[in-house]
């Protein structure tokens, strides 16, 4: 094994961020519905360079007729390590029962907008360019009255507009509520529990395609992508797995086999999950999949795909052998054995200590309030893991070496991963369903050195969504792609970090863009920020905020 890693903490810094953001929790959690939110986004809303925060947030049975006792909050970054609370006034505070949440400038005007999927309708925010968002679901076509959980933009199509995918879960209505600890999916190990999501019926999933013009036709039937078995969708991640240049889209199912829809390259996919190995586990059983992180973590050029699942399952690494085909690699990268306990959510490939090699984040927090206090091998709070990536195919769970921040037992769903202090380290913000959400700074990632590329695309995709950058640094050479999603129902910082150990220089950047075309930029010093533009190459540079 390499090292990396060494002393590098992650410090909850909550208490002095200014954020006192607070989630509205029903504590028994009676019902699926109050267990399953907590999505947050980071984003630069107001385009000063520093990632701000939106958290949704999420009513109960009990308060669901008014939502004004719930309200998601958007923090605004300071530039110095605190958060100023600007939700009054922005038109974001009231989305309803919200979930999820994506962050993309979906009609090319330069300014990022949100999507919050929610038990209902759901909201899409124009950010108008004041500070303020303007709801324009109705307008776009892009409402689904369903309960939606994961959303994510990407270009499927190559037309130079960013399309919206919706996964949806459950069939629930509150005029009809499963009673709880009653029936054959109503308990777990003898206790009774909230019902579902076996038992339930699932609600089916939605495409909308960006017509151009700000609005969206809906066009999941003709597209193939409508789940009509009704499968548990919670997260959804568009990425090119085949290297084409047409981005696929995979989609994680709670209880039911996962999805990998190919993109055919003419406006409909293949669903190719069983084929491509990344459907069930390698026993042959569905699990239940909430979060979703792909990355090139063994530097073959190839996304690999890692799902979390729920306590009593693995969480499942999937390495990409060739295209669309995936080997179960486990047990083999040492990274199942450690999650057997716990429920896991939100999960990225990310290089905490920039070494150079993406390692890996879970969060963890059980949906059963019932089992802290029982002694069945698992608990309801529930610490996070951090798997430091070996450079051998496998990875070490390090979470203990970084400090108390990773290791308090919380209740986590949603996590947004960047680099909120610009500083060259990615930092982390958790949302937590019971208690306040947590802010953690990452402090010595940045003693190695770095690169962070932000890319600005063409026509209506400004942010270059679906471009694959490889970075050279002498003999290390990585592959990272723009995405939207992810997580579990959360999204994270668009610019790409990528470490660099001790190497002082980039060799080569190379950018190919949807569509074909490629950039290449030589010869650049460590550590700082730059903004590469589709044909023109680097349009600016930015020294780390040291």
């Amino acid at each position: 094994m390499q090292g990396g890693g060494t002393g590098v903490k992650f410090v909850d810094i909550t208490q002095t961020s200014g954020v006192h953001f607070k989630y509205f929790s029903a504590p028994e959690k009676k019902y699926i519905i109050e267990s399953m939110s907590g999505g947050v986004a980071l984003f630069d809303f107001n385009n000063d360079g520093y990632l701000d925060i939106y958290f949704t947030n999420s009513l109960t049975v009990d308060a669901a007729n008014d939502p004004q006792k719930a309200p998601s909050a958007l923090y605004r970054n300071n530039g110095d390590g605190t958060f100023t609370d600007v939700t009054e006034g922005s038109g974001l505070a009231s989305p309803g029962w919200a979930h999820g949440v994506a962050a993309a400038d979906y009609d090319g005007d330069g300014w990022v907008d949100l999507y919050v999927t929610c038990l209902g309708s759901n909201r899409l925010y124009h950010n108008n360019g004041d500070g303020t968002f303007t709801d324009v679901t109705q307008k776009a076509g892009v409402d689904d009255t369903r309960w939606s959980m994961g959303a994510a933009f990407g270009d499927y199509d190559n037309d130079g507009d960013l399309d919206l995918f919706v996964a949806n879960y459950v069939d629930f209505h509150l005029d009809d509520l499963p009673e709880f600890g009653k029936g054959k999916f109503c308990n777990f190990r003898g206790v009774p529990v909230q019902c579902g999501p076996r038992g339930l019926p699932g609600a089916g999933d939605s495409l909308f395609r960006n017509n151009g013009d700000g609005t969206f036709t809906n066009v999941t039937q003709e597209a193939g992508v409508s789940d009509p078995e009704g499968r548990f969708g919670l997260t959804a991640q568009w990425t090119d797995l085949d290297g084409d240049g047409w981005v696929d889209l995979y989609v994680a199912n709670d209880a039911w086999p996962n999805f990998l829809y190919r993109n055919n390259r003419d406006g409909t996919f293949t669903e190719d999950a069983f084929f491509a190995g990344t459907a069930v586990g390698e026993d042959g059983n569905e699990q239940g999949s909430m979060g979703v992180a792909i990355g090139d973590y063994n530097h073959d050029g190839k996304p690999d795909i890692y799902v979390t699942n729920f306590s009593d399952e693995y969480n499942t690494l999937y390495r990409q052998e060739g295209q669309l085909t995936f080997a179960d690699v486990s047990y083999a990268s040492k990274i199942a054995q450690v999650s057997f306990p716990f429920v896991g959510w939100s999960t990225k490939f990310f290089d905490y200590d920039n070494d150079g090699w993406v390692d890996l984040l879970v969060v963890n927090g059980h949906v059963y309030p019932q089992m802290e206090n029982v002694s069945l091998g698992t608990t309801y709070t529930q610490r996070k893991l951090l798997f430091r990536n070996n450079r051998d195919g496998t990875f070490t769970e390090v979470a203990n070496s970084t400090g108390e921040a990773l290791t308090a037992r919380q209740v986590s769903r949603g996590v947004g991963f960047g680099d909120i202090d610009n500083d060259g380290d990615v930092d982390l913000v958790v949302e937590n369903i019971d208690g306040a959400p947590m802010i953690l700074r990452n402090e010595g990632g940045n003693q190695n050195n770095w690169i962070t590329i932000q890319t600005v695309g063409f026509k209506l995709n400004l942010q270059g969504l679906g471009a694959r950058v490889k970075v050279v640094a002498g003999d290390l050479v990585q592959v990272g792609e723009v995405r939207c999603g992810g997580s579990y129902i959360s999204d994270s910082d668009r610019r790409l970090h990528f470490g660099l150990e001790k190497r002082a220089r980039v060799d080569l950047i190379e950018v190919q863009w949807p569509g074909g075309h490629v950039d290449k930029v030589e010869n650049l010093a460590a550590n700082q920020f730059v903004v590469i533009q589709e044909g023109k190459g680097i349009v600016e540079r930015n020294p780390a905020a040291r």
